[in-house]
Order: structure tokens, then C-alpha cells, then sequence
């Protein structure tokens, strides 16, 4: 079993809406981190109630950089996204001296999935990728208020 090597895979594609508006910040190096969180629905076949019923889950997602600020300007509670990114864990101490762990989204590409604002009321592109770069080390917590 030793020799058994498994595929380098981190990859999570969902879709979902805004549950409250985005927090858009700047780390003290200025880089932009923007964090938000969304529900994703999932329908399913309930066999002892012969219908259907609906699951929500709820991810804390980040973005980093020009994606981050495009974010924060756009995007609003209730705002409809794709998010194409890596699962990330993480751990942080709170004020009262206890450890907790979170995992999250770390998005590498978002798509906005509403209707564009009209020209009026400025333009900002549908879609936007971070490219390969990860800021997420030693940038502290996004979460963290």
C-alpha cells in the first residue's frame, strides 16, 4: 500500500446566493481579501414522504486580490454565484483563548450570475479569475472581524 499514490485534486465548483452582504478588506500589505457566505440548495427524493425535499448548506467563501474588490463593488445579500475553488482548513484562537477550525472555499475563479448593472450604474464584468495565485499564507484570518 505504500506505493499507492493518489491524484493531487482540490477542486469544488457550487453555486448559491449571497446570505448576507460581502466584507471587502485589505490585509496590511493591501492586498484585498473579500469574504462572504453562501446557501447552496440541494433537492432530493424523500422515499418515505414520496416527494421531494430540499437540503441547504451554508460555506464561507474568500477571495483575494482584484477578484476580491470586483466582489465587494458587485455582489449583495441575496446575489447568485459560481464559485470554482479549493477547500481550505484553517485554525485561529479566539479572544477567549480557545481553538476553532473552519474549512472554506478559497475561490479561484467567480462568476456573477445576475443581470450586469446597467451602464448607468457602472460595469463590471461576469466572470473573474485569480489566476494561480494563492495570498490566503500568513494573511491572517478573513473571517476575523
Amino acid at each position: 500500500m505504500a506505493d499507492l499514490k493518489l491524484p493531487n485534486l482540490n477542486l469544488v465548483i457550487v453555486s448559491g446566493r449571497l446570505v448576507a452582504d460581502p466584507e471587502l478588506r485589505y490585509t496590511p500589505k493591501g492586498t484585498a481579501v473579500c469574504s462572504f457566505r453562501i446557501a447552496v440548495s440541494r433537492y432530493y427524493r424523500d422515499r418515505e414522504a414520496s416527494g421531494f425535499k430540499e437540503e441547504t448548506s451554508f460555506f464561507n467563501i474568500v477571495v483575494w486580490d482584484r477578484m476580491a474588490e470586483m466582489a465587494g463593488e458587485r455582489l449583495r445579500k441575496g446575489s447568485a454565484v459560481l464559485i470554482e475553488g479549493t477547500l481550505k482548513s484553517r485554525s485561529y484562537e479566539t479572544q477567549d483563548g480557545s481553538r476553532r477550525y473552519v474549512v472554506e472555499i478559497v475561490s479561484r475563479r467567480l462568476q456573477f450570475l445576475d443581470k450586469a448593472p446597467t451602464p448607468g450604474q457602472g460595469e463590471a464584468s461576469t466572470e473573474t479569475d485569480s489566476g494561480d495565485s494563492d495570498n490566503s499564507e500568513g494573511e491572517g484570518d478573513p473571517f476575523a472581524s
